[in-house]
């Protein structure tokens, strides 16, 4: 499965040449050739693009920037960060933070495209960047798991109405060890779908795992597979107690199937999935525990899957992307 900018890129990619967009993805190895196009976007605003967005400014190559930024520190804890990081930085002779970069990147772009209103609220307010051009694009979801059947997943693993977690397994913003201490006191079927990472707490969620008989592990399935989309529409409860999430594809994708959603309010999460979720403190285990059995109790509703797909099919937003395009070309 493709991480969540290159996701994005291809998501929009495919969209945008239904409009008749020409469409490249950048090769660092030709990058004279950004000249020969109308705008150029940039996804994640990070250390590695820094140079080249700085190019683009030089040589007056309109770029718009998707920032991909987010923290759980107040705007004014940002603010007073970014102060004394300055002030170091010209002790240190330039020495430029993360937190800078991606302040940097966005200040010189026409236009800058946040995930959410909670990303544009973070960085106008957080980095000092008021008086700028913002848009908003969400993220989107595949249409298809609108559609997704039950049945390939009951009749392969005989087991429906589950508990199930999609996720790297061990990455501590994913939060998977306090999920699975919750599960510990859950008498109920639950899937776990994902790669455990070579790491300490990898390795003690999948001890977790292996003490829990109502588990049903699965190492990974590919995103393109129907087990997937299958796995979502038999779930009761699809849980993702993250840190924060922006918003979570596998649960876009998981409400669009149907399925109930217990998610984290941090991150955006809550314009995406309005009041159609179940939001829960990713830090206290006994309030996953309670979310979960709340859900287990609640019946499905097709109101989340509705509200996905008017609002956030990968076309919908493509469409919006495009509008946002044919402005600044005006310009």
């Amino acid at each position: 499965m493709k991480g969540g900018p290159t996701y994005k890129i291809i998501m929009l990619k495919k969209h945008l040449e239904k409009f008749n967009i020409k469409i490249d993805l950048f090769n660092q190895w030709e990058v004279d050739s950004v000249k020969n196009y109308d705008i150029v976007h940039i996804f994640n605003a990070h250390s590695g693009v820094y140079h080249f967005a700085q190019s683009l400014t030089l040589n007056n190559i309109k770029y718009i920037v998707n920032p991909i930024f987010f923290s759980k520190h107040s705007p004014m804890k940002i603010r007073l960060y970014l102060y004394f990081l300055n002030k170091i930085s010209n002790i240190l002779n330039g020495s430029i933070s993360e937190i800078s970069i991606v302040k940097e990147v966005c200040k010189n772009a026409e236009l800058i495209m946040p995930n959410t209103i909670e990303e544009e609220n973070i960085i106008r307010k957080g980095l000092g960047l008021f008086n700028y051009n913002y848009s908003t694009i969400y993220n989107g979801v595949e249409k298809r798991f609108f559609h997704s059947d039950p049945s390939l997943f009951i009749k392969k693993y005989k087991i429906k109405d589950f508990i199930l977690h999609v996720g790297h397994i061990g990455a501590k913003r994913k939060n998977t060890l306090r999920l699975l201490k919750a599960l510990k006191t859950i008498n109920y079927p639950t899937v776990i779908i994902g790669n455990v990472l070579n790491n300490k707490e990898g390795q003690k969620c999948l001890e977790l795992i292996k003490e829990n008989t109502n588990i049903l592990f699965l190492d990974w399935v590919k995103h393109s597979d129907p087990l997937l989309e299958s796995a979502y529409a038999a779930s009761k409860v699809f849980v993702l107690p993250s840190l924060y999430e922006t918003p979570g594809r596998s649960a876009l994708e998981a409400g669009l199937a149907k399925s109930n959603i217990v998610i984290t309010p941090f991150g955006g999460t809550k314009e995406y999935f309005s009041n159609f979720a179940t939001y829960v403190n990713p830090y206290s285990i006994k309030k996953i525990q309670e979310s979960i059995i709340n859900s287990i109790n609640s019946d499905k509703s097709d109101n989340l899957s509705v509200h996905i797909k008017q609002n956030f099919l990968w076309e919908i937003i493509a469409k919006k992307l495009k509008t946002e395009y044919e402005k600044l070309l005006t310009l």
